[in-house]
């Protein structure tokens, strides 16, 4: 059988144990005096300055995307008997020259001709 035994006489400490130096408040001085007010750190100033410059650019560009739809909403024609193509794109587009009038229909209603019947119903786009 095997024992331990330990006799608290014998016991040493190899090194005594080092105790780190403390701070100690002084009162008064040069760096008590100063007030900094605000510091920022170097990412705080970027962080800033792109909030600004997100700022700058939202009020520049959100009241022209809200002015970019003001345009007039396309209506509708019931084509009468006899009716030209022609007729309907000078009578409705008259800003436009009539064969600038006819492929703005044209390609408002998805037509591959300028044949209309009576009583077709045309898009007429907004100019």
């Amino acid at each position: 059988m095997s024992a331990i035994a330990w006799d608290p006489g014998e016991t040493r400490l190899a090194a005594p144990v080092a105790t780190r130096p403390h701070l100690t408040l002084v009162e008064g001085g040069e760096a008590a005096e100063a007030d900094p007010g605000l510091r920022l750190t170097a990412r705080g100033r970027l962080v800033l300055f792109l909030l600004a410059a997100v700022v700058v650019v939202a009020t520049a560009v959100l009241p022209g995307l809200r002015s970019a739809g003001a345009v007039e909403p396309e209506h509708t024609v019931t084509v009468r008997a006899g009716q030209t193509l022609s007729e309907i794109a000078a009578a409705e587009l008259p800003a436009l020259s009539i064969s600038e009038g006819i492929v703005a229909i044209q390609l408002a209603n998805r037509m591959s001709t300028a044949q209309i019947s009576a009583d077709q119903e045309l898009v007429i786009p907004a100019r």
